[in-house]
């Protein structure tokens, strides 16, 4: 879409997380009339519903957009963030193990922004399905890279929690 398009977007969400109490209606109101204004196949559509549908606490309602979204092609850094955002949604479902699914590709993934959020996400899925060790690897591995020192030490713990110690010779 067009610049104007993105910006109007962009301000219908700024608004939304400006206004924590806002009617959750009017606001997937304000997405649908601007997804409205796009293509009956773009990728766009399904993506910005599914989003306002997960933020406003309908993750059941936000899987299958995110599903349409992805499955019309959605690329590049919208569609790792529907990935994220879906896990998160399947997870919140009670379907941890199709957002493990999702997410462990994105591992090996370029790396970007997101990749903390992939790791966060995927941390929680794995706890859910009781994996907690896992987890906290993948979380203290993310949180290691941000540390002002014992990067090194954290980095070895988070591996350590699921690899097993070597003997020392």
């Amino acid at each position: 879409m067009n610049q104007d398009w993105e910006d109007r977007v962009a301000a219908a969400w700024i608004a939304f997380d400006d206004h924590p109490g806002q009617d959750a209606a009017r606001f997937r109101a304000v997405i649908d009339a601007l997804v409205a204004e796009l293509p009956d196949d773009s990728p766009l559509g399904p993506f910005e519903r599914a989003c306002a549908w997960d933020s406003t606490g309908r993750s059941d309602k936000a899987v299958p957009l995110y599903r349409e979204a992805l499955a019309r092609g959605l690329s590049g850094y919208r569609a790792r963030r529907a990935k994220i955002q879906m896990a998160s949604s399947l997870r919140n479902t009670g379907r941890p193990e199709e957002g493990v699914e999702l997410l462990t590709p994105e591992l090996d993934a370029e790396p970007d922004e997101l990749d903390d959020a992939v790791r966060a996400t995927l941390a929680l899925c794995l706890s859910s399905l009781g994996r907690d060790r896992e987890g906290l690897s993948l979380a203290l591995g993310a949180l290691a890279r941000h540390l002002p020192r014992y990067r090194r030490s954290m980095a070895a713990y988070a591996r350590l929690l699921v690899e097993p110690e070597q003997p020392r010779s």
